[in-house]
């Protein structure tokens, strides 16, 4: 018995979204080892117990959660075939995700400023965590802001509409996991000290 084309493309849909799946969850696992041996690390004695997250990491994390919402949008307006509407929460959800990323580094410079580094002599284990992780995170934001963009130029070469979404579809997923991502391990470092 032959597949139809609306059947190959639900089977296709599946597949790509099992496969995110799996590259979602063992990212969770490298965050969770990461973040364990933050907290078997906590027990030196040169660990900083007054470590103060910086404020710019609050206003990133905001920016992420809107841009989350901002994805969601554009996914919805393009199932209700509103093209203009789709454009606009694509391009809206893209200078967010940069605003976040210019925001993780205004962070960086806070926690210098503060008078704590990240390498050399002068660091401190819980700096360097730190580093590791946001930086980490900040590559997979890469990732998810590659393909925004790839999704955004498709969209504008009209491959998407309201019975083909599946693009948007795998981008959001991939956008509100890192949102989801980035919320656990803030909150992981602003409440475990």
């Amino acid at each position: 018995m032959e597949m139809t084309a609306q059947e190959y493309q639900n089977r296709k849909g599946q597949s790509y979204k099992l496969l995110l799946w799996f590259a979602m969850i063992s990212m969770v696992m490298m965050f969770a080892g990461l973040t364990s041996a933050y907290v078997v690390s906590s027990s030196r004695k040169d660990w900083i117990k007054d470590f103060v997250m910086p404020n710019a990491f609050i206003i990133s994390t905001i920016i992420i959660i809107v841009s989350s919402l901002t994805f969601h949008i554009a996914l919805t307006t393009i199932k209700k075939n509103e093209r203009n509407g789709t454009s606009l929460w694509l391009l809206v959800t893209l200078v967010l995700g940069i605003l976040f990323v210019i925001f993780q580094f205004i962070g960086f410079g806070q926690i210098i400023d503060s008078g704590f580094f990240f390498t050399g002599s002068e660091s401190t284990v819980n700096t360097s965590f730190l580093y590791i992780i946001v930086i980490l995170h900040l590559a997979h934001l890469f990732g998810g802001l590659i393909a925004l963009l790839i999704i955004i130029y498709n969209h504008f070469k009209q491959k998407y509409n309201s019975t083909q979404t599946l693009g948007i579809e795998l981008g959001a997923m991939f956008w509100h996991f890192l949102d989801i991502l980035w919320i656990l391990l803030f909150l992981f470092f602003y409440f475990y000290q």
